[in-house]
């Protein structure tokens, strides 16, 4: 049976479309920095928002319509398998991602829970062999259930402690069997909510434990895909260990991890730790650890996660111009983790959707490629730093000075007079100038 009745093939037709169904912006066979926009920019459909989310939230239930939504367990993960497939090849889109539990029913213990990953992991493999779409990444979901209330790998009790290493286990030889170019670990519920009752330093000891044990599994197994951490401030903890990148970088050198991880960096998490989605990326990437990208963003009139698909073109800009220095992704990619609005509960939405995303994408690695090339910003930071380049900043840099020679310049120089402006507003004007550009073709 068909699932998406009312989409036959979803095409590039450019800006002048008026088709609902049809790319604007994003063609997939462009050139960018050598690669086709589909190689570049590695598009995901997120399993959990696109074919599980039901369109509830706190106040209310869930709206959303779906063609499969009369069936049960294991029935329900068997069409939601066929309806993924035939989404994937009509958008297509060649990457998607999913937890455990989004393909298959937790079972009432963990050997039958087993057993229901194994028979709809096997029908997702027989899929992938007529299908172009791959996985960019699996996880495990260890943040539903009640017996995370307290946190995985970080959790008082040692029992929840190997009650996630068996799922993180099984989630790396599933990750193996499917071919996942990476593993993600999100740490949902690795945080504390009051140090009245936390040993932090044995919580963070025991997360570190945990994950050298995930990479000699991988190992073991020969799974070599890229570990992933994806950093978030709060929610539903009050305060997560993988605060944001900074703390992530913090933890991981501690830790002796800098050469396992990379980061997943997700940009509605980067507004709820307090930086701009760019600043996540930017650190990450002049630290070599900027792996993957969930592309959503939040709501500046709401204080939490709301998962919207991206649509605003300064953000999806400024993020492309730190993935285009970054020489793209590697075997990361953009994954849309992200829902449609509760009032949006048609199966034509998912497309609709998913097109905005990825038309706001492509605008933004339009722009960006173009400032780039015409160094708008590079040449304006590099006149800003010139004076690190001759004289005492040369020194400084190049660590041929100290306090006695800094402080003999200093009082030599008499006033500083040669600062000069930041220009945020010309910049910005810059930017919109290439913005609108773009977007008249």
């Amino acid at each position: 049976m068909s699932y998406f009745k009312n989409v036959s093939q979803v095409k590039y037709e450019g800006p002048n479309s008026n088709n609902p169904f049809a790319f604007k912006y994003y063609n997939p066979e462009e050139q960018i920095n050598g690669q086709s926009m589909e190689e570049f920019m590695r598009f995901a459909v997120s399993y959990w928002h696109t074919f599980t989310g039901e369109g509830a939230d706190p106040f209310g239930a869930g709206t959303a319509v779906r063609p499969y939504d009369h069936l049960k367990g294991m029935d329900l993960a068997k069409a939601r398998v066929e309806a993924s497939f035939e989404f994937f090849e009509k958008l297509d889109v060649p990457f998607f991602c999913f937890h455990d539990f989004d393909v298959a029913p937790e079972a009432d213990n963990l050997s039958e829970t087993f057993k229901n990953l194994d028979e709809i992991v096997a029908m997702i493999k027989d899929y992938m062999k007529t299908s172009k779409t791959k996985l960019l990444w699996n996880t495990a979901n260890m943040f539903t259930h009640p017996r995370w209330t307290f946190g995985a790998a970080t959790a008082p009790n040692a029992d929840v402690f190997a009650y996630a290493a068996a799922k993180v286990k099984k989630g790396l030889e599933i990750g193996k069997e499917l071919g996942s170019e990476n593993y993600v670990f999100w740490g949902g519920r690795e945080g504390y909510e009051t140090l009245l009752n936390t040993d932090m330093k044995l919580e963070l000891d025991n997360l570190a434990r945990f994950f050298h044990m995930a990479k000699d599994y991988a190992k073991e197994i020969g799974f070599d895909a890229q570990f992933l951490i994806e950093p978030k401030p709060k929610e539903p903890t009050k305060h997560q260990y993988d605060f944001d990148v900074a703390t992530g970088l913090a933890f991981l050198h501690q830790y002796g991890l800098q050469d396992v991880f990379k980061f997943n960096i997700e940009a509605n998490h980067a507004t709820l730790a307090g930086h701009t989605f760019e600043h996540e990326l930017h650190l990450a990437r002049i630290n070599g650890m900027l792996g993957s990208v969930d592309a959503n963003q939040g709501d500046t009139l709401l204080g939490w996660d709301t998962d919207e698909f991206p649509t605003d073109l300064y953000s999806t800009t400024l993020a492309m111009y730190e993935i285009i220095k970054n020489n793209g992704l590697g075997t990361g990619g953009l994954n849309f983790d992200a829902k449609v609005r509760r009032g949006s509960f048609d199966t034509d939405d998912l497309f609709h959707a998913h097109i905005a995303g990825m038309d706001s994408f492509a605008i933004g690695t339009k722009v960006a490629k173009r400032l780039l090339e015409d160094k708008v910003l590079e040449d304006f930071i590099a006149d800003r730093y010139k004076s690190y380049t001759e004289g005492i900043g040369k020194d400084i840099v190049e660590g041929n000075t100290d306090f006695h020679k800094l402080s003999a310049h200093a009082l030599e120089m008499g006033t500083i007079t040669n600062n000069k402006s930041g220009r945020q507003e010309n910049l910005r004007a810059i930017l919109n100038k290439y913005l609108l550009e773009a977007t008249q073709g």
